[in-house]
């Protein structure tokens, strides 16, 4: 009798337990195919833009065409790594890696390509079980899965820039991809 109630216990506790998991793992893997064509895109966008044209700012306030480039990689970097990650944060004024400085376009490229696979790799081996986990946001309580949120809609808020850079040089941006 007591085998039986210990099989109907775990049995019962894997028909709860199965969905949740499964939901989450479905968001990790959807993400991540999010973030990939978020990646090809963004290094499409980065590759068209011709390189006498990377220092091109909308205004003298804005960040230029290089300058969103490599914040969308600081903030990738910082948001995955840090917040998701734990590791101590990069420190903006001190940092090389991702300052524009005399960085060519291939470099600012690679930096972006290399950030996205430091990225996808911590978000692979992430446990699940921390999506629900909170820290602090700015002051605002947020959830780890919603870091992973406001990560994507940073990287496209800046690459929306981006492509107006590109319009306002009087090119044609690569065609939008879906799914990112």
């Amino acid at each position: 009798m007591k085998h039986i109630l210990s099989l109907t216990t775990i049995f019962i506790f894997s028909l709860i337990a199965t969905p949740s998991f499964s939901q989450q793992d479905n968001f990790t893997r959807d993400y991540i195919e999010r973030l990939e064509n978020s990646r090809k895109y963004l290094i499409l966008v980065a590759e068209t833009m011709p390189e006498d044209k990377y220092g091109f700012k909308a205004s003298t306030e804005s960040l230029s065409f290089a300058e969103n480039l490599m914040h969308i990689g600081y903030a990738m970097d910082w948001h995955s790594q840090s917040l998701l990650g734990g590791r101590e944060s990069r420190d903006w004024k001190t940092d090389t890696v991702y300052k524009v400085a005399n960085k060519s376009k291939k470099e600012m490229i690679d930096t972006i390509d290399k950030t996205f696979d430091a990225t996808i790799k911590l978000i692979k081996q992430f446990d699940v079980n921390q999506l629900d986990d909170t820290l602090d946001y700015f002051g605002l309580n947020r959830t780890k899965r919603q870091i992973f949120l406001l990560l994507t809609d940073h990287i496209t808020h800046h690459r929306g820039q981006m492509l107006v850079y590109m319009r306002l040089n009087g090119l044609t941006p690569p065609r939008y991809v879906l799914f990112q």
